[in-house]
């Protein structure tokens, strides 16, 4: 019953790992610090994590797993969306020169 609990206590800190990282980049609107290439390879590994997991047919892991995979999808769904956001915006010259307020000097 030890390394059950053991287990499930493991499983359910990895299942909600990225948890904190995908509130904070929400909450900034920001994925500037965060790494596509390190979630891409984290979402491959609980992939193949679970598959594996499906085959000894061990419930909790099976359970967290899903859960994992379900996060970084979103995870790497927000990341791709709040970059999109980020994205500087194009202007053509013409409307860029409109938009431009005077200086003090041209006033003066």
């Amino acid at each position: 019953m030890g390394w059950t609990i053991i287990g499930a206590l493991a499983a359910l800190l990895t299942t909600f790992g990225f948890v904190p990282q995908v509130l904070q980049m929400w909450r900034t609107r920001s994925v500037r610090d965060v790494s596509l290439l390190t979630l891409l390879q984290f979402l491959a590994g609980i992939a193949l994590w679970t598959a594996y997991v499906i085959h000894l047919g061990d419930a909790i892991l099976i359970v967290s797993n899903f859960f994992a995979l379900a996060i970084l999808l979103f995870a790497v769904g927000s990341y791709l969306v709040l970059r999109r956001w980020q994205a500087p915006q194009r202007h053509l010259p013409d409307q860029d020169a409109a938009r431009a307020l005077p200086s003090r000097r041209d006033l003066e």
